[in-house]
């Protein structure tokens, strides 16, 4: 299969997405922010955090903020 099929296929929830301000490469992401989830719950401070999720996913600190920081935002509420 090719990409453009694969994209034509799935463009209609691909531009809900793009319209409700999901990134594609966030979907890499998902199961670090899980952990991110549960290490919060389990009481853990978040700078921790950062530093653990960062050397397992091989990111930086920088980005494990800024994908937490846009994980928890409201999707654009025009386009849900």
């Amino acid at each position: 299969m090719k990409i453009y099929e694969v994209l034509n296929f799935h463009r209609e929830l691909l531009k809900r997405l793009y319209d409700s301000g999901v990134r594609l490469e966030d979907a890499c992401y998902v199961d670090m922010y899980a952990d991110y989830s549960r290490m919060h719950a389990d009481g853990e401070k978040v700078s921790y955090i950062v530093a653990v999720l960062s050397e397992k996913y091989a990111i930086s600190e920088r980005k494990v903020y800024s994908l937490i920081k846009r994980f928890q935002c409201d999707c654009v509420s025009s386009a849900v």
